[in-house]
């Protein structure tokens, strides 16, 4: 990575800004215990994770995707026989997500002080554009980024549809996340520069194996980030 040509620095939102995966394994966890009547929780946790991977493409990222599934998954389980008051607490479940606060992470408040003005910073995220729209006001953090980016996925020609938009090269761009698979993997392949800053947990979808092929920064905390640059 090349310090001194970088004018770019996009951050990933959930999980790199603020608390966001710890919300969805509470609420898996909610959803385990509300449907154990019809299976076991580990069962129930392992159905409801592939009919959250099936989905991706039809509702994408986020939370209101993720209740649909939860839905489609209790009536699988229940062979269609599922009490509505169970479907009222599945809709309430995500709700209880959409409202929760946002948990703005040790560190980011400082770092996107200190590079504010040295670097343009964008924000490039997935998910549903209503929530994070609202996590990003929300969170307060908007006044330091010039430009926000909901991503429906984060691959590589997503990305290289985002420094055709920025008008930069790939040598020009740092994607900081905590995602090896949507955050580093891609901006690699393209030339570009990423760094990863794991969180303690990690949605099963998002963990890849072929991050040893690859050579990256990782960093234990974000603020790490203002000395490497």
């Amino acid at each position: 990575m090349n310090k001194d040509q970088i004018k770019v620095i996009a951050f990933d939102a959930d999980d790199t800004l603020w608390v966001n995966e710890v919300y969805f394994r509470e609420a898996e966890n909610k959803f385990a215990s509300l449907l154990s009547v019809y299976e076991t929780e580990n069962k129930i946790h392992q159905e409801l994770l592939k009919k959250e991977i099936a989905n991706i493409p039809i509702y994408g990222y986020g939370v209101k995707g993720f209740m649909l599934s939860m839905i489609e998954c209790a009536l699988e389980l229940s062979n269609n026989n599922l009490n509505p008051d169970i479907t009222k607490k599945i809709i309430d479940i995500g709700k209880e997500m959409l409202e929760k606060p946002i948990d703005i992470l040790d560190g980011v408040v400082t770092t996107l002080e200190t590079l504010k003005g040295k670097y343009k910073l964008i924000v490039a995220t997935k998910g549903d554009l209503l929530d994070q729209e609202k996590k990003l006001e929300k969170s307060g953090l908007i006044k330091y980024f010039h430009h926000i980016e909901v991503m429906s996925e984060k691959k590589e020609n997503d990305y290289s549809k985002l420094l055709g938009h920025l008008d930069i090269a790939p040598k020009e761009f740092l994607m900081i996340g905590n995602s090896l698979k949507s955050d580093v993997i891609p901006l690699l392949n393209l030339g570009a520069n990423a760094i990863h800053i794991p969180f303690h947990t990690t949605w099963e979808y998002e963990k890849t194996s072929s991050s040893k092929d690859y050579n990256y920064p990782t960093l234990s905390k974000i603020t790490e980030l203002i000395n490497l640059l």
